[in-house]
């Protein structure tokens, strides 16, 4: 089974109260997604395959280390863009993928509209990006087409989970390790996380 990463640190843990907060405004909600991105980053990759190489100094030739594969962010769109420049900030080489699914608000089940991966996804990292993991359709739906598409390798990165949504990725998923900020008490009725912080993307983009 698959392991499931909270992320503790205290920084986390004070920007995640400002985007909780329901009178946060649109420009201060995107500032602390993207910079929670970039603090998650660090855990996320921390076990990356790196190789050596020869380099020169300005002294000498010594050995060093570089990262063995290729790094793509595939956010879910919309809300997974917010996450995006801040994982970028830390690997500004990775390459971006992009997959289209929005949930039925009846039925709740995930339904794909875009999908565009660069070449090579398969040998590469590969982070599956949304900042909720709520009844898990979406992630499962894209993680499906990630492995479709020969990708080995591949992580799940939020920043608000709940039972549910865990249980629903690692029952379909078992090999994907599971990264969020806050594993929250459940969902609602209509498939929202309680208390959570609303809908990710209208927040994000100031959509409502």
């Amino acid at each position: 089974m698959s392991k499931v990463v909270v992320f503790d640190h205290p920084l986390i843990q004070h920007k995640m109260s400002i985007i909780r907060n329901k009178n946060t405004d649109t420009k201060t909600f995107r500032e602390n997604v993207n910079e929670i991105g970039s603090l998650v980053t660090y855990e996320v990759t921390r076990d990356l395959q790196t190789k050596e190489i020869e380099i020169e100094t300005p002294i000498s030739f010594t050995k060093a280390k570089i990262l063995a594969k290729d790094v793509v962010i595939v956010p879910i769109l919309r809300a997974g863009l917010g996450m995006v420049d801040g994982i970028q900030n830390v690997i500004p080489t990775a390459k971006v993928g992009h997959v289209g699914v929005y949930r039925d608000e009846t039925t709740l089940m995930p339904h794909e509209y875009y999908l565009k991966f660069p070449i090579g996804i398969e040998e590469a990292t590969v982070l599956v990006v949304d900042p909720m993991l709520a009844t898990g359709g979406s992630a499962i739906a894209t993680i499906d087409r990630v492995k479709q598409h020969g990708a080995k390798d591949i992580r799940f990165v939020g920043l608000v989970g709940c039972p549910e949504g865990i249980k629903a990725l690692q029952d379909k998923h078992p090999d994907i390790d599971i990264y969020v900020v806050s594993i929250d008490e459940k969902l609602n009725e209509v498939g929202y996380i309680v208390p959570g912080l609303g809908d990710c993307g209208d927040r994000l983009f100031g959509t409502k």
